[in-house]
């Protein structure tokens, strides 16, 4: 049968619910991944579909075996994770997998080396019923109830009521974060919605400022992004570059401090790749915020905090161990 093409719902940044309401929703641990449609004709094959809309089937041939588990035709909603060690979703991981639509050849020798496992969380159609006007916990029960467990997908359960204490274990357990669905919504196709919120996680850290790379339009004049780096035992090891969380008056007070540290010498143990990048003596100590690491230590999604004028740089990291790798 033709199945409906169905745009993933999405959720809104926030914060928990107020205790009050707290029975009144479920919590999912928030994944790191690629989203994706499932279209199960419930002849065998699948048809995966990112957020843009673009068919990604032929960038993940591991998970074609999905298509014949259900024998009943459905669209789910999902995402698609590449899985560390640990057992934890690693997006850069899942970069190299990402894009291969295009290179089947490719994508299969890579399915054989890093392959990628799919996480399971609605059903917006069975059958012949669209599901789209369900309450949440209504669909839940009935993707529950088709017990999709693979050796490359799942379906992780949901927990309802006690999100502090779930929020919490996210945190203990390193991971992105939560979502949280209210349990009489409907599915709201394309559309941001208050009935789901997403928490993620976030880490701070400090660093010291070893560059910056000018920045344009109306940021001309002012740094656009500064490059950090944290002290190791052999030196300052470059972490990324933040360009975010600053007001245009405290980019001009940055501005200022970065032109009296001026050196023609990159600070850091190996030059990062960044063309046109100005450097600094590291004297500059900032907070940021940022939600993981990479596997080779780089800071995931930072953002400036503030200038820590009450650290010295070598109070600011000395003692920390180098940034993690794997």
């Amino acid at each position: 049968m033709t199945l409906p093409l169905i745009a993933p719902m999405l959720a809104t940044p926030g914060t928990l619910p107020p205790p009050a309401q707290d029975a009144r929703w479920a919590y999912e641990t928030k994944q790191d991944g690629q989203r994706a449609v499932v279209s199960l004709p419930g002849d065998g094959t699948l048809v995966l579909r990112a957020r843009s809309g673009e068919d990604i089937t032929a960038a993940y041939p591991e998970l074609r075996a999905l298509g014949g588990a259900l024998g009943t035709p459905a669209v789910l909603d999902g995402e698609i994770l590449a899985l560390d060690r640990q057992g934890r979703a690693d997006f850069q991981l899942l970069q190299s997998r990402m894009g291969l639509a295009q290179a089947p050849a490719k994508a299969a020798r890579l399915a054989a080396t890093a392959p990628v496992h799919l996480v399971l969380f609605d059903v917006m159609h069975l059958a012949e019923e669209s599901l789209l006007r369900v309450p949440y916990s209504r669909r839940r029960a009935r993707l529950e109830a088709l017990a999709l467990e693979g050796p490359t997908w799942s379906t992780p359960g949901a927990l309802v009521g006690h999100g502090r204490e779930a929020l919490e274990a996210t945190r203990a357990h390193g991971l992105e974060g939560l979502v949280c669905k209210r349990l009489d919504s409907p599915y709201e196709p394309g559309v941001r919605s208050r009935a789901w919120i997403k928490i993620r996680n976030m880490r701070t850290a400090d660093v010291l400022v070893g560059g910056w790379l000018p920045g344009k339009g109306r940021l001309t004049g002012l740094p656009g992004a500064v490059l950090v780096g944290q002290r190791t035992g052999s030196g300052l090891r470059y972490v990324g570059s933040v360009g975010t969380g600053w007001s245009e008056a405290e980019r001009t007070e940055l501005a200022a401090l970065l032109r009296e540290a001026a050196t023609e010498v990159c600070p850091f143990d190996a030059v990062p790749a960044a063309p046109g990048a100005r450097w600094v003596r590291p004297l500059l100590v900032g907070e940021v915020r940022y939600s993981t690491r990479t596997r080779a230590g780089m800071l995931r999604q930072p953002s400036w905090l503030r200038l820590r004028t009450d650290l010295t740089p070598e109070e600011s990291a000395a003692d920390l161990p180098a940034p993690p790798i794997g």
